[in-house]
């Protein structure tokens, strides 16, 4: 297995594919010198057939410690097989890599403190991308003018930050960004949706019957009605005690629980989200990693300064990025004067662009629908 250092393929392993989505692909083993003390395994495929160099699809992960194919906990698949799969038979290369501290797929970890928790880890994660897309230039294989970025999460926004202000990372200006799950928003706005803005919205959605903004007993009690037990025992927590409503959360003792000003406060306080970023349950590290990423713009903010082709993908239930998020990033690109591109919000879809119910977590590899997506836009800008 050949070692890439400081940014230049070597002699690397390569075999053709064998039938389990990877027909007619091959997959070459490389490492990439991402500096800082780590080489990391990656993996850069093109189709069998194909004469002289590519384009190329390089994968930015979501936030976390993800292995090249962001593999998805529980035995759920990963994000990014059937994409880059995808892009190979839309004629594409692909280069897909673990993150820093990742040593095998897994994701297996590095015991390394340095490497697990490094200093400014998001601008890390900058700089990480960078060295792997400058290995890419450098691949014989590739078109080091065609380079397209495919970000998750977290990797929309290391993916417009980078494609915004190429020369000061070092690498050639992208020739197209795919943003899925849409960092479209500050980072403090979207925490404070996943912690508490998506319980109100919940309370909205499917406990208040008759649209008033206001619950009664009986509202609060068939809401609970089907929920997951921890999602359950949480509101019942919030709005009842036995049958009747919570006094101390009906402070005017009206018989009706206003989710707004009366549901919300008890929220706030029980989620800590008012002490953003030092919110309870999250680590040195991770406030250390949101306030580092908060220091860069976000999607929404850093995507219009790049004037190639986009294309923005979301979940409507997305309950981390919401769709929202994306039309509004969209619609910042169009207002900067970009004609080429595009916004696309999938009914039922979540987090990793796959189906789950609405107000659930549940994570799979992405639907059918944005696979097929992907390939035509892919196509379409070869």
């Amino acid at each position: 297995m050949g070692v890439s250092v400081a940014g230049e393929p070597t002699g690397a392993s390569a075999r053709p594919a064998a039938a389990s989505g990877w027909d007619g692909i091959t997959r070459e083993q490389v490492r990439i010198d991402l500096g800082a003390g780590w080489v990391t395994k990656a993996e850069l495929t093109y189709p069998s057939a194909a004469q002289g160099r590519l384009p190329l699809v390089v994968f930015l992960h979501g936030s976390g410690r993800n292995d090249m194919n962001q593999t998805l906990p529980g035995g759920n698949g990963s994000t990014f097989v059937p994409l880059a799969q995808a892009a190979g038979h839309a004629g594409y290369a692909t280069l897909r890599f673990n993150k820093r501290a990742v040593n095998d797929i897994g994701p297996v970890l590095t015991t390394d403190p340095a490497q697990l928790e490094p200093k400014q880890p998001y601008h890390r994660t900058q700089q990480d991308a960078a060295a792997v897309i400058r290995f890419a230039a450098g691949s014989p294989r590739v078109n080091p003018s065609r380079i397209f970025l495919l970000g998750h999460s977290e990797g929309t926004n290391v993916a417009a930050n980078l494609a915004a202000a190429p020369k000061s990372f070092g690498i050639p200006k992208p020739a197209g960004v795919i943003a899925m799950a849409v960092i479209g928003k500050p980072v403090k706005q979207l925490m404070t949706f996943q912690v508490y803005g998506r319980l109100l919205l919940q309370l909205h959605d499917e406990f208040d019957l008759d649209g008033d903004g206001q619950l009664t007993a009986i509202e609060a009690t068939d809401g609970l009605v089907g929920q997951p037990q921890q999602t359950a025992d949480l509101f019942r927590s919030v709005l009842l005690n036995g049958t009747k409503l919570k006094d101390g959360t009906d402070k005017n003792r009206d018989g009706h629980i206003a989710i707004d000003t009366e549901a919300g406060p008890v929220l706030r306080d029980l989620t800590g989200i008012d002490a953003y970023p030092n919110i309870p349950g999250l680590s040195t590290f991770l406030v250390s990693y949101i306030k580092d990423l908060a220091r860069f713009p976000h999607a929404g903010k850093a995507l219009p300064r790049f004037s190639g082709p986009t294309l923005l993908l979301n979940g409507e239930n997305d309950l981390e990025t919401p769709a929202r998020a994306a039309l509004a990033a969209d619609a910042a690109v169009a207002a900067a004067g970009n004609k080429d591109h595009t916004v696309v919000i999938y009914p039922g879809l979540a987090h990793t662009m796959n189906a789950s119910p609405k107000f659930d977590d549940e994570l799979g590899e992405p639907d059918q629908r944005v696979v097929a997506d992907v390939q035509k836009w892919l196509e379409a800008h070869h």
